[in-house]
């Protein structure tokens, strides 16, 4: 009972928190109530057994993914007249897709049912043994069988960092580099200076 009630519970709160996503006007909102969304995401994967799912969507969605959205949304001057101008300017464009993506998610649920389509039956190769727990197994599977695949994942994303380093980076030339033994070696008579005004004088910049 309390089964049911919990994925009710997470369900709902994911479809709503994912339609106020859409429809709040303040982008700041709405990347808070994406937040909201993967949290109880996150509850529906704990309910269906898989642990280590909840654990990557909190992490890594919510702790990087929305939380950087959130400080770049932030940061930005962001004309909201304008915003809504092009979200109604884009919206007959935005149904239209809409209404394709459930045409064929139909016609594929139609077709599976009517037995046009055979999906394929898991071999059982990858279940999860007795006594281990969700993200042992996939521990195991990731750094046995797909070790190799793993590391060359790693590396591609290894070399999209450094080329986004490497074609970011700028070298300003109207500012001189920054000379550290300088810094160092100056002193604080180099630094300051001690003056003492009179009355109603002020101080002379």
């Amino acid at each position: 009972m309390i089964q049911t009630f919990a994925f009710y519970l997470f369900a709902t709160l994911v479809i709503a928190s994912g339609a106020f996503t859409i429809l709040a006007r303040n982008p700041v909102h709405s990347v808070l109530w994406l937040i909201l969304a993967f949290f109880n995401a996150a509850g529906l994967m704990v309910l269906v057994g898989a642990e280590f799912i909840a654990m990557l969507l909190v992490i890594v969605y919510v702790g990087a993914v929305a939380v950087l959205f959130l400080f770049v949304v932030m940061m930005l001057d962001i004309d909201f007249a304008e915003l809504r101008a092009g979200f109604v300017r884009n919206f007959p464009l935005g149904v239209a897709l809409a209404v394709v993506l459930l045409c064929e998610l139909v016609l594929g649920i139609g077709a599976e049912r009517a037995g046009a389509l055979k999906l394929g039956v898991p071999d059982g190769a990858s279940a999860t043994p007795l006594g281990m727990s969700n993200t042992e197994a996939i521990g195991a599977l990731l750094y046995g069988r797909y070790l190799f695949l793993f590391e060359a994942a790693g590396i591609v994303l290894l070399v999209a960092m450094i080329g986004a380093i490497v074609l970011t980076h700028r070298q300003r030339s109207d500012t001189r580099g920054q000379n550290v033994s300088r810094q160092n070696q100056r002193r604080p008579g180099d630094a300051t200076r001690n003056t003492n005004p009179g009355v109603g004088e002020g101080v002379q910049l």
